[in-house]
């Protein structure tokens, strides 16, 4: 199943860049590059979603539209995707 939420990407100050998923509590990732933070972005979003459904009862939050996510200056919102891939007996 294929999974896509918003992430907000900014540079900080020491020059890297850190990446948040409004939507994926406390879902945060630093690196030095933008294709690195992307990379480790689509990772986090993995780790996150696997985590939240081995839960039993867990539902997943709305994803967020980029009208509702204020930016600030020199932010960037990139939809990041992930492909779950459910096992035999998982029960959607």
């Amino acid at each position: 199943m294929k999974f896509i939420y918003p992430a907000v990407i900014g540079q900080k100050e020491d020059g890297g860049y850190r990446a948040h998923f409004p939507d994926l509590a406390q879902c945060v990732v630093e690196a030095d590059s933008l294709e690195e933070v992307i990379e480790k972005a689509k990772e986090a979003e993995f780790n996150w979603i696997s985590a939240e459904l081995e839960e039993e009862g867990a539902e997943l939050p709305p994803r967020s539209e980029a009208s509702e996510i204020a930016l600030k200056e020199g932010q960037i919102l990139r939809n990041i995707s992930t492909t779950i891939k459910f096992f035999e007996g998982w029960e959607e």
